[in-house]
C-alpha cells in the first residue's frame, strides 16, 4: 500500500460549503484520486486490505465501514443550532452510529464566531420554549474565534458554527443531526428546513461548563494532543523541519490534513506524497511511519482511532 489520497466531494449549504475528504457515509463514498487503487471506494480497499489499511482493531471493531468523516467547512452564514445523539441513541433510533466531533478553526474572518454548549442552566421545558419563541441561540455560550482555536463538541452537546468561519472538522461516521434552530431562513427549495425539537430534547446533554473552549499548549516541531477521546485522537504538528510519526505502534491509519503550507509525506518504505493547504492524505495502517516534510512551513492534523 502507500500514501492515499481521495477526490474531495464538495456540497453546497445553504449556509456555505463542505469539501468531505475522506468519507465512508453511504452515497457519498471517497474514491481514491492517483495510483494503482484509483478509482476505488474505500469500502472496497477497506474490504480487501482489511487491518493493513485501517488496523486490526479497527476492523474488528468496524468492518468495511471507515470510521470517520473528515472535512474542511467554510460558513458564509451561522449554521443551524443542532444537537448529535450518542452511539447507545443513535442506534436506537435509527441504526446508526451517533457523532462526536471536533472543530480546527483554520481561518477566521473578523467578526467570525462559534457557539458551543450552553450558557445558563435550562431545564428541558425551557428549552422548548426558547425553541418555540426564537431565542435558543441566545441560551448557548458564543466565542469570537482565530485560525488554531480547538472545541470539542461530544455527542449531546449543542453547538451553530458561526459565520465567517473554516474549519477542519473530525468526526464519527455519521449523517444523523438533530436541527434545532434555523434562524427563521429558507432552504434551497424555498421552504422552511424540518426541525427535530422534541428528538434533539431526549439526545441533549443540559449540563453548563465554565469553558468549552479546548485549551493545549502549542509545540513547534512536535506532537501537539488536540483531542483524545473513544472514537478518536487527533493531534498538531506545526512544523519547519521534518518529523517522523511512528505509525505501527497505533493498530491504526492516520488521517494528514494540511491546514497550512505544503510540504510531503512519506511512509516507511519511501513512498511519497505531495500535500498542500487544504489537502488530505490517509496513511495505512501498515504505513510504518510517517515523514511529514515541510517546503518551508506546514501545519498538518493527524487523526487516528
Amino acid at each position: 500500500m502507500y500514501p492515499l489520497k481521495f477526490a474531495p466531494i464538495f456540497k453546497q449549504m445553504i449556509w456555505g460549503s463542505e469539501s468531505w475528504e475522506l468519507s465512508g457515509v453511504g452515497g457519498s463514498e471517497s474514491v481514491v484520486s492517483y495510483g494503482a487503487l484509483h478509482g476505488r471506494k474505500i469500502s472496497e480497499i477497506i474490504r480487501e486490505y482489511r487491518g493493513l489499511l485501517v488496523g486490526q482493531k479497527n476492523y474488528l471493531r468496524f468492518g468495511d465501514e471507515f470510521p470517520l468523516l473528515i472535512k474542511f467547512i467554510d460558513a458564509s452564514l451561522d449554521l443551524s443550532v443542532q444537537v448529535h445523539p450518542n452511539d447507545e441513541l443513535a442506534m436506537e433510533r435509527h441504526g446508526k452510529r451517533g457523532k462526536s466531533e471536533m472543530w480546527y478553526v483554520t481561518g477566521a474572518l473578523p467578526g467570525a464566531h462559534l457557539r458551543a454548549g450552553f450558557s445558563r442552566r435550562l431545564t428541558p421545558d425551557e428549552y422548548e420554549s426558547k425553541v418555540a419563541d426564537g431565542s435558543i441561540a441566545d441560551a448557548l455560550a458564543e466565542y469570537a474565534v482565530q485560525e488554531g482555536d480547538v472545541f470539542y463538541l461530544p455527542a449531546g452537546r449543542v453547538h451553530s458554527l458561526g459565520a465567517g468561519t473554516s474549519v477542519a472538522e473530525i468526526q464519527e461516521t455519521s449523517d444523523v443531526t438533530y436541527r434545532i434552530f434555523d434562524f427563521n431562513r429558507l432552504g434551497l427549495d424555498g421552504k422552511p428546513r424540518e426541525l427535530h425539537t422534541a428528538l434533539a430534547r431526549d439526545a441533549m446533554d443540559f449540563t453548563v461548563q465554565p469553558d468549552y473552549r479546548t485549551h493545549y499548549r502549542h509545540e513547534k516541531n512536535a506532537e501537539t494532543v488536540l483531542v483524545e477521546c473513544p472514537h478518536f485522537r487527533t493531534s498538531l504538528f506545526d512544523l519547519d523541519r521534518s518529523v517522523t510519526k511512528d505509525i505501527a505502534v497505533l493498530d491504526s491509519f492516520l488521517v494528514v490534513m494540511c491546514t497550512e503550507g505544503e510540504g510531503t509525506v512519506a511512509d516507511s518504505r519511501g513512498k511519497t506524497v505531495d500535500i498542500r493547504s487544504g489537502e488530505t492524505v490517509l496513511m495505512p495502517a501498515c504505513s510504518g511511519h510517517a515523514v511529514f516534510t515541510p517546503q518551508q512551513q506546514m501545519k498538518l492534523l493527524t487523526s487516528c482511532v
